[in-house]
């Protein structure tokens, strides 16, 4: 049976809404946004600030486990965090070598490394070598930076030093997020290593599951945007009944009630704001809300317009 998973979207899915979307289900793990290595060791408080699941067990409420990702050039202080990772227990432990923000390449981070193959072997190899055999280990990747000519050499350098699986997103640095996605290179990319290799990019529909399963021969998924976009996709690509905005919208009072606790009141708006614009993708319902909530700032008012929209039974705060 086919594996769905939950990709780490910086800025997008936190620990709330990760929370969300493994409760409605049809995960079976999910990686966190990256944590940044420099220069040095990071404190314990810091993978738990990012991981807040790190704190029960490494799952989500649902029990979904949670892997962390880490994101960096030095494969001295790649290795020296995993160590220190390692000793919190996580699900598993991933490396960022697919972010195309420019802030995080121009620091050489993410995707910025797919130049340098035999450098992406250094840092898997040496965080191999402080991972244990039963905690899973693996890599995130693009296709290349401007170009997808060193895909498969990236690939093969990565499991040449050690990892379990890789997963692919099917763009370059260069593409961003703008589709379409090459699943043909992900399956030339499957072809030339002997690890298993996780599909990753421009899913979202079950029809765009489907497909890409058939394009890039890879029966694992990873679901990004789309996820955040149907938040049942995941249930509707195994053939599940699902209830619809029904089923949805208590995960975005969910949602709402999480982030009033968790970010101060004048941000918050915001953030059900970027949900409800990809959720409107999909559902009507989503739509309307996002157009009744646009020009309201006051997290107070959201509450007020979330409780008149029939998303809330009462008012969560009283600040």
């Amino acid at each position: 049976m086919s594996r769905i998973l939950l990709a780490p979207m910086e800025g997008l899915a936190d620990d709330l809404l990760r929370g969300v979307l493994t409760a409605i289900g049809g995960y079976d793990w999910a990686i966190c946004e990256f944590i940044r290595v420099s220069g040095s060791v990071l404190p314990v408080k810091t993978y738990q600030r990012i991981c807040p699941e790190l704190l029960s067990a490494s799952r989500t409420a649902a029990g979904t486990p949670m892997r962390l990702q880490l994101l960096g050039s030095d494969p001295y202080f790649m290795a020296e965090n995993a160590r220190r990772l390692v000793t919190l227990n996580p699900a598993g432990i991933d490396l960022n070598f697919g972010c195309p923000a420019p802030t995080v390449n121009r620091h050489r981070g993410g995707a910025a490394l797919l130049g340098e193959p035999e450098l992406l072997n250094r840092i898997a190899s040496a965080v191999r070598a402080v991972v244990p055999v039963d905690v899973p280990f693996t890599a995130k990747m693009r296709l290349g930076i401007d170009d997808t000519s060193l895909a498969v050499d990236c690939a093969q350098a990565l499991a040449a030093g050690g990892i379990d699986e890789l997963i692919v997103h099917g763009r370059t640095k260069a593409d961003g997020y703008r589709p379409p996605a090459r699943w043909a290179w992900i399956d030339r990319v499957r072809a030339a290593i002997d690890i298993p290799l996780i599909a990753n990019g421009e899913v979202w529909t079950v029809e765009d599951f489907v497909r890409c399963q058939q394009e890039t021969g890879c029966a694992d998924i990873m679901l990004g945007r789309g996820a955040i976009a149907d938040p049942l996709l995941a249930r509707r690509a195994r053939g599940a009944a699902v209830g619809g905005w029904a089923e949805v919208a208590p995960g975005v009072a969910a949602y709402w009630q999480g982030v009033r606790h968790k970010v101060v009141a004048e941000h918050a708006g915001g953030r059900i704001k970027q949900w409800l614009a990809l959720l409107r993708r999909n559902y009507p319902e989503a739509e309307a809300l996002y157009q009744r909530l646009r020009p309201i700032k006051a997290a107070l008012e959201i509450d007020a317009a979330l409780v008149a929209a029939g998303i809330l039974g009462e008012l969560p705060l009283a600040a």
